[in-house]
């Protein structure tokens, strides 16, 4: 959990940063960077706009959102925060799917047009 405490969100990055672009960015700004995450697509490997920074303590993540946050890099204005814990909230549980009288799961009535016809 020490390393959660200690990492920041970056957002609105370029879609061309990479992870060592980043990582220079930090440490020119003197942030002392542990490691650079930047999230991308799964099937495209094409960066998704943000990612994640952790750095050494505690006054490092103060000092990057002091510093770092809406300031410009490679044309774009960056957000720095603390990143937040990842939550299950809002995700689907498929493993208890109402079952109709048939046994079949899924869209109680429904297909990709509308209400079945029941007459």
């Amino acid at each position: 959990m020490e390393e959660q405490k200690n990492k920041l969100y970056v957002g609105n990055l370029s879609f061309s940063v990479n992870e060592e672009q980043l990582n220079n960015y930090f440490e020119e700004n003197g942030i002392g960077v542990q490691t650079v995450t930047i999230i991308k697509e799964k099937y495209t490997d094409k960066s998704k706009g943000f990612g994640f920074v952790t750095v050494g303590s505690e006054e490092d993540v103060n000092k990057a959102i002091e510093t770092l946050n809406s300031k410009e890099f490679e044309g774009r204005t960056l957000t720095v925060s603390k990143a937040k814990a990842k939550s299950r909230e809002g995700r689907r549980d498929f493993s208890r799917q109402r079952r109709d009288s048939r046994g079949r799961g899924g869209n109680f009535g429904y297909n990709s047009r509308g209400p079945r016809n029941r007459y």
